[in-house]
């Protein structure tokens, strides 16, 4: 371990994913010394991405790669390769030569949620409850500013589990998110349930996942972003293997962590509350909205809000 020779014309590379787990002896200068994040692509690298692996098919001129691009937010290069060969797999089963934009956008799904689960049979109560959440969601975040406009609201059921979801897509590249719009985020997760008291004076079992995220939302919000009031700006969470999704541990007394749970209820109960109010209001439209999608099954962002500002 004195270093590597200096051999000219070699060089060595190493690639983790645990770089916290390394031992410092292989990261000193002399030896694995020069280190080169590779982060996931931003929106100008995933449509360069996305145009080499189309190369690799027939796909019609006219896609826009910067509209798929932009709703495949998120996703590694890894996944944009799947993308497009979703998308090729796709047209196949359609009995066409070429893929077109409508085929990455599905691929996008595809990748996101898993397939369409055709043989998925709902009852007509359930269809009708899967409706007035996902509109919820959807009503609820169109009713507040700072928040990514709705691209797609659909109810049939993926493989992943899931019996419908709303896609939203953020128009720019973000990397910072203030506490207003952590705040509108959690609302916009609680919109699915809200809906479903508003409507039916019951509550379901689909909001799982919903209620997973804006727990995760706020508990950052008080441990991790010094969003609090009560702690200010000291980090009482740890995140660990970033570059395996990221494990979040809470560093602080038995004590603390029983004030932070009851400042993250307090938190989401807040936000929820405020999706129960923005929908009462806009009641006649939470109707209306979820007949539409009752009947289509699938709508895109301009046929819910061509409904939602006549």
């Amino acid at each position: 371990m004195d270093g590597f020779e200096g051999n000219s014309g070699v060089i060595i590379l190493a690639a983790t994913n645990r770089p916290e787990s390394l031992d410092p002896a292989l990261t000193r200068p002399g030896r694995f010394d020069r280190r080169v994040p590779v982060e996931l692509p931003d929106l100008a690298g995933r449509e360069a991405i996305l145009k080499v692996h189309a190369k690799k098919i027939k796909i019609d001129p006219d896609v826009d790669y910067t509209a798929v691009a932009r709703m495949a937010s998120g996703a590694s290069g890894a996944e944009l390769a799947n993308i497009v060969n979703e998308a090729a797999l796709r047209a196949i089963r359609e009995g066409r030569g070429f893929a077109t934009q409508a085929d990455l956008e599905e691929s996008i799904e595809v990748v996101i949620a898993g397939y369409q689960k055709k043989n998925a049979i709902l009852t007509d109560k359930e269809k009708w409850t899967v409706a007035y959440h996902e509109i919820g969601h959807a009503l609820v975040a169109a009713k507040q500013t700072d928040t990514a406009p709705v691209q797609k609201i659909t109810i049939i059921p993926r493989t992943s589990g899931a019996l419908g979801y709303t896609l939203q897509v953020e128009q720019d590249n973000r990397y910072l998110m203030t506490k207003t719009e952590l705040e509108n985020q959690i609302a916009t997760l609680t919109g699915g349930r809200a809906a479903e008291e508003v409507k039916f004076g019951e509550v379901s079992t689909g909001a799982s996942n919903d209620i997973e995220r804006a727990t995760k939302l706020a508990r950052g919000m008080v441990a991790q972003y010094g969003m609090s009031e009560d702690f200010d700006m000291v980090a009482m969470q740890n995140v660990t293997n970033q570059y395996l999704g990221g494990d979040a541990s809470l560093d602080c007394s038995e004590e603390t962590q029983t004030k932070i749970d009851r400042e993250v209820v307090e938190i989401v109960r807040a936000q929820h509350e405020k999706a129960v109010k923005i929908l009462e209001e806009n009641k006649e439209k939470l109707d209306e909205l979820a007949k539409f999608l009752y009947e289509k099954e699938t709508i895109t962002g301009e046929e819910f809000m061509a409904i939602l500002n006549k």
